[in-house]
C-alpha cells in the first residue's frame, strides 16, 4: 500500500472550483482510493492506494474531480521524501533569524534541471528569491504572496509546467500528518 499526498491547485480560492472536502473525500472512497483525508479547504489530501505510480494516482483524482465537481483542477502528488526534502535542502531556512511567515515551496509536476532557475528570470520579481530543488522550488518573498508577480502562474509560464504552492506551516503540517500516518 502507498500514500500518496495530492496537491489540488486552485480549489476554494475567492469563489472559484468551489468544493467540499467531505464531498470529495466520498468521491475517491468511491473510486477505491483508502484512508482518505483531507487538510484545509485549499486542496490537500492524503490518500493510500496499491497504485505506486504518482502521476497515475493525479490523474484519477483529477478525472474524479471533473466527473464530480466539473472543475478541470491540476494536480501535482507527492511523497513523504518530497516533504522530507524541503526541511533538509532549503537554504532559506538555513540563514539567520529565517521568517518562516515568508517561505513557501512551489511543488512542481516534474523534475525540474539546474539550470531551470535561469529560466525563472529572478531578476524581473526581485527583492524575491528563489531555490530550485528538483520537484520543487523554495520561495522567500520579500513583502509577502499577496504582493508579488512571483506565484504559481509566473512559475507555470516561464517553466511550462504545473505548479501549486503552499506556505511554510502548510508544509509543516502536511509532513507532521504525514508520519502520523505512517
Amino acid at each position: 500500500m502507498f500514500t500518496h499526498l495530492v496537491l489540488l491547485r486552485g480549489i476554494n480560492v475567492s469563489g472559484h472550483n468551489m468544493m467540499k472536502m467531505d464531498v470529495l473525500k466520498k468521491a475517491l472512497e468511491n473510486i477505491g482510493f483508502l484512508n482518505v483525508q483531507t487538510y484545509i479547504q485549499s486542496g490537500n489530501v492524503f490518500v493510500d492506494t496499491d497504485e505506486e505510480n504518482a502521476p497515475s494516482v493525479g490523474f484519477k483524482i483529477k478525472q474524479e474531480i471533473f466527473k464530480t465537481f466539473g472543475h478541470e483542477v491540476p494536480t501535482v502528488v507527492i511523497g513523504k521524501a518530497d516533504l522530507e526534502a524541503c526541511f533538509k535542502n532549503n537554504q532559506f531556512l538555513k540563514e539567520p533569524e529565517a521568517d518562516t511567515k515568508k517561505l513557501y515551496v512551489a511543488f512542481i509536476s516534474k523534475e525540474l534541471a539546474d539550470g531551470s532557475i535561469n529560466d525563472l528570470k529572478m531578476s524581473m520579481v526581485k527583492p524575491d528569491a528563489a531555490q530550485i530543488d528538483g520537484p520543487r522550488i523554495f520561495i522567500k518573498y520579500a513583502i509577502g504572496a499577496g504582493k508579488t508577480k512571483f506565484d504559481q502562474k509566473y512559475i507555470e509560464k516561464k517553466l511550462s509546467v504545473t505548479a501549486t504552492i503552499r506556505n511554510w506551516n502548510t508544509v509543516t503540517k502536511l509532513l507532521e500528518m504525514y508520519n502520523e500516518r505512517v
